[in-house]
């Protein structure tokens, strides 16, 4: 038996019983046809930064970080290996004076991980990651090699760029890249309800916005990031590691860590914390202004949802805060997004609105999570794959128009549930 697996949260571990570390798909191939032929089931793990048990297994566990390399430039199409992990691959497209069109806030993650669960950032004109996609390779159970694009088997691609790992193990992706960007970033605490009375200018009039609420408080923190033609306001260093490193990082988890142990100081914290931030304006290239640094731990659930029901949803969240019986330390994220056709996408069909709740590492979770998540169900709410939920493949399957097309799929590409854990036989059916 192999050493355990953790994922970045603690949350989820897990022992298999061996560890594969391929360097080609031929050496795939056989990893995947051995472990079915000894009855084992296999997981193809990232970096970790899911906080589902989508990675479990006791089976083979794959890991790819033998093949995480470029693979080739054609324009602004770029093939990589799935194994590459997002800070790579934007170090390796800046490299070539390109960029991702959009981005999340975190890039630890596997390219074969981010797209796998719909990463996504916000930005009213920004599908999730995998709308960036334009061609993808997998293996599949039986040990073959499939490719996929709109136009070669397009349902498989439909259906791939977002597969919680059910479909086959994922090896290239082709990536449709833009030219590398600066963008203006604009952050500011605010009032919440100056975002609720501007809230479809703020959205219209900016190429990506979000914003933050500080639990037991009326403030805000607005991001606001614009595409510009010049770096003409770089963050000074210093200004850089005071608030990305100290303040966002060793501040705030020294204040998550006095509100564990003193619960009832939390919303004074929060207050001081929403009080205390300033503004700042700054320039730089895109996955310097979209990634930031996550040291501080933490479980999470985001849910995303028609945006004609963001008030609604945010309102009863509110609501749940306030009526724990224990504290909130994190922030909760609001983002937006456009609306796609990828078939477990949480954005297919709609545009969408997103809030994401946390709660730091070693505090109570589950009754936040599950009254929020009670909440945002009958609101047609989509849970991100890779965050925490509580849902059923019946009760997805009312969520996701194409969710019996993708099991369909599922049943063809591997009807004997080589890729299957508990994780998968809960959201998709065994």
């Amino acid at each position: 038996m192999t050493s355990p697996w953790a994922n970045w949260a603690g949350n989820q571990t897990a022992r298999a019983a061996r560890v594969a570390h391929p360097a080609t798909t031929a050496e795939l191939g056989t990893v995947l046809r051995a472990a079915a032929d000894e009855g084992l089931r296999v997981k193809a793990v990232g970096s970790g930064h899911s906080f589902t048990p989508t990675a479990l297994t006791d089976g083979v566990r794959i890991e790819l970080d033998q093949m995480a390399s470029l693979v080739r430039v054609d324009g602004n199409l770029v093939t990589v290996q799935a194994g590459m992990k997002l800070a790579a691959l934007n170090a390796t497209l800046a490299a070539h004076g390109l960029a991702m069109p959009n981005l999340g806030d975190i890039d630890a993650q596997t390219i074969s991980g981010a797209l796998s669960t719909g990463t996504h950032g916000t930005g009213a004109a920004y599908g999730c990651l995998s709308t960036f996609v334009e061609a993808l390779e997998l293996v599949t159970a039986d040990g073959a090699v499939v490719r996929c694009s709109a136009t070669s088997s397009p349902d498989l691609f439909a259906a791939a760029r977002v597969n919680i790992g059910a479909l086959g193990v994922l090896t290239e992706v082709t990536l449709r890249c833009v030219p590398a960007f600066t963008l203006r970033a604009d952050e500011r605490p605010a009032p919440l309800s100056d975002v609720w009375s501007g809230l479809d200018e703020h959205i219209a009039s900016n190429d990506h916005f979000e914003f933050y609420w500080f639990p037991y408080t009326d403030r805000v923190q607005m991001k606001r990031n614009n595409i510009v033609p010049t770096s003409d306001r770089p963050l000074p260093g210093w200004r850089r590691r005071l608030d990305d490193d100290f303040l966002s990082n060793t501040v705030f988890g020294g204040a998550c860590r006095l509100g564990r142990a003193i619960p009832s100081a939390v919303p004074t914290i929060s207050r001081v914390s929403a009080r205390a931030l300033s503004a700042r304006t700054y320039t730089a290239s895109s996955h310097d202004v979209f990634c930031t640094p996550r040291r501080v731990r933490f479980v999470e659930m985001e849910y995303g949802l028609p945006r004609a029901a963001l008030r609604e949803a945010f309102d009863g969240l509110r609501s749940v805060v306030a009526g724990l019986p224990y504290k909130i330390q994190f922030p909760v994220e609001v983002r937006f997004t456009a609306a796609d056709d990828i078939w477990l996408s949480h954005g297919h069909g709609r545009e969408n609105a997103y809030i994401a709740i946390h709660q730091y590492v070693g505090a109570p979770f589950e009754e936040y999570f599950q009254r929020f998540e009670a909440i945002t169900t009958p609101l047609g709410g989509r849970p991100h794959w890779g965050k925490m939920n509580f849902r059923d493949a019946a009760s997805l399957a009312t969520a996701y128009p194409r969710f019996a097309d993708f099991t369909a799929l599922r049943d063809k590409l591997d009807p004997g549930r080589l890729f299957a854990n508990a994780y998968t036989d809960r959201v998709l059916g065994a």
